[in-house]
């Protein structure tokens, strides 16, 4: 059975400085052949790369995965709520989707979600069963944001939607059975993103104090320019076309300059001192490889807690589109071990 390859910080360091010698081009690392498998039906629907122009036929394909009350529900697993609360100032209001635990007594600590979708696709219902695997598993709640989109609305927007939602979170958790002192950030590709950046944003603006911050294959880096994202160019799920996509809707012109907000890509931040504890995970074949094993060595070399794992042959977000497969099942397994050991569940 395939197993995780745990990278070390220096096997990490030296990965990151591996940089091929000017017009030399190292070949792709190969999927998983179960996952390869998968990925040839996937192509079929979600090409690699995509231009801006193709947002909203992005857009109106997400609805597939759509979820209801009623499957967020599992019977009578959770309580759930929909509700509209304060954006930031001068914004419109936020939509929460409040997911409780029915029949625990005493707060429960949550899993506050942000989904995933490149910046410019989803809603607060993507992506976030896996997180009701966890919670129905360790007692937890869950409560997904749903923040506003870019082109439309590009940064600061969507993080601002996000940290106005975990602060409204934290400050009412007492009406949703929630304990305000054990709350996690999760989520998954701009998801991911968007969490590493509320847990930076947390620390400097003093608010939530945060108890973990689980990023899936988080996008963290808008300037686009690693090795795994030349690698993976025209291959997988998310290419470095989409990227380039995903990251020019959020930020415009400012993209890859000198000047991009570590709240917007934390891969820009300077400081990764008293953050949270971290799990990381990416796959060995998709664009975001490197900027994610770069991130949690910096982790650890500003004295923080990380646990990374880089998946062999794995594309970008395999597990929610094979979810059966052997590597996707070790994910999983491995990110409900870490919640496990952090809440001492």
């Amino acid at each position: 059975m395939p197993t995780e390859s745990t990278t070390s910080a220096a096997e990490a360091d030296a990965d990151a400085d591996d940089v091929p010698a000017a017009g030399r081009a190292y070949p792709p690392p190969p999927f998983d052949p179960e996952l390869a498998a998968a990925l040839e039906l996937v192509a079929e629907q979600i090409p690699p790369g995509f231009p801006p122009e193709a947002i909203p036929a992005m857009r109106e394909g997400s609805r597939e995965y759509q979820v209801s009350d009623e499957e967020l529900a599992r019977g009578e697993v959770f309580q759930v709520e929909e509700r509209a609360v304060p954006g930031p100032d001068g914004a419109p209001e936020i939509s929460l989707l409040i997911c409780r635990p029915t029949g625990v007594r005493g707060p429960v600590p949550a899993v506050y979600f942000t989904h995933g979708g490149g910046m410019i696709v989803g809603d607060n219902r993507m992506g976030v069963t896996e997180a009701l695997d966890w919670a129905e598993a360790l007692g937890l709640a869950v409560v997904s944001v749903e923040y506003r989109l870019a082109p439309e609305h590009p940064h600061p927007a969507p993080v601002e939607d996000c940290y106005a939602g975990l602060v409204w979170t934290a400050e009412n958790a007492e009406e949703f059975g929630i304990d305000p002192g054990r709350i996690l950030v999760a989520g998954e590709s701009a998801g991911g993103g968007l969490a590493a950046a509320l847990a930076l944003l947390a620390r400097d603006r003093g608010g939530p104090d945060l108890i973990g911050q689980l990023l899936m294959c988080p996008m963290l880096d808008d300037r686009n320019d690693s090795v795994s994202a030349r690698q993976m160019a025209g291959r997988g799920v998310w290419d470095r076309t989409a990227n380039e996509t995903g990251w020019g809707a959020l930020l415009g012109e400012a993209r890859g300059g000198a000047d991009v907000s570590p709240y917007a890509a934390p891969a820009r931040a300077t400081d990764l001192s008293a953050l949270p504890p971290a799990f990381i995970d990416v796959g060995s074949a998709e664009t975001f490889r490197d900027e994610d094993v770069a991130y949690a060595n910096r982790l650890w070399q500003a004295g923080g807690s990380a646990e990374l794992h880089v998946w062999p042959g794995g594309f970008h977000g395999f597990d929610l589109f094979a979810p059966q497969a052997a590597l996707s099942q070790e994910s999983r397994a491995a990110r409900l071990r870490w919640l496990r050991r952090l809440l001492g569940s």
